[in-house]
């Protein structure tokens, strides 16, 4: 059988942290803190609503999450601002391997899907401004099951939109939650390890491979 990948998007094909250029010329000196609290409260408000089954789609809650951001680290935005930081996180970067890895996979005939907390219409955007489109077999969101990742529904969701048989996928995945979550699905996971000092949170589960980037994707997904 074909070996189908679904690659997590956001810290994995997709630089969240791509936009604090723009953000140095807002939050100055407190850019680094602005772009890291702003990714961890998206996530957070992620699992919140997960959890307490009050789905609102992924955009809602990244805008929240610069609400509070900007809220708690005392930064002003104007409204015109907030937008214009929304409407670039639309056009964040592609990590500088991905587009090539893709292309490679695709080659090597590999089925490629984005499969992310976001919403479809945003991921398409997203992708296609990356480049990443002609990549990819396809775009598989959680908003159908109005839920998010780690919740094992989206994962079955995701089988049910591919076709694919559990035996022949692999999570690749920067987000250790992401990863713990497919494994306890009974997926095969490969943990994207971009900065050395990123831990693997230590619940007695590790992923099947660990690869610096996706170009060591093709030696260790079989």
């Amino acid at each position: 059988m074909t070996t189908t990948l679904a690659f997590d998007v956001y810290g994995t094909l997709i630089d969240p942290f791509g936009i604090s250029q723009r953000l140095q010329s807002i939050a100055g000196d407190k850019t680094p803190a602005f772009a890291q609290l702003w990714r961890d409260k998206q996530i957070e408000y992620l699992f919140r609503r997960g959890l307490g089954r009050d789905y609102r789609p992924f955009s809602v809650c990244t805008s929240q999450a610069l609400d509070y951001t900007a809220m708690q680290l005392q930064v002003e935005l104007s409204v015109v601002v907030k937008q214009e930081l929304l409407a670039q996180y639309r056009e964040l970067p592609a990590y500088e391997e991905v587009a090539e890895s893709l292309h490679g996979l695709k080659d090597a005939g590999y089925r490629n899907f984005a499969f992310s907390n976001g919403e479809p219409d945003e991921l398409a955007y997203l992708l296609a401004h990356a480049g990443l489109d002609a990549a990819l077999d396809g775009i598989v969101s959680v908003h159908d099951v109005q839920s998010f990742k780690p919740d094992p529904a989206v994962y079955k969701h995701f089988l049910k939109e591919t076709g694919a048989a559990q035996e022949d996928i692999w999570l690749v995945s920067g987000n250790p939650f992401d990863v713990i979550g497919a494994h306890t699905a009974g997926w095969r996971t490969a943990w994207v390890k971009r900065s050395p000092a990123a831990v693997f949170d230590p619940w007695d589960i590790e992923p099947d491979a660990i690869v610096a980037d996706t170009s060591e994707l093709v030696s260790v997904v079989v």
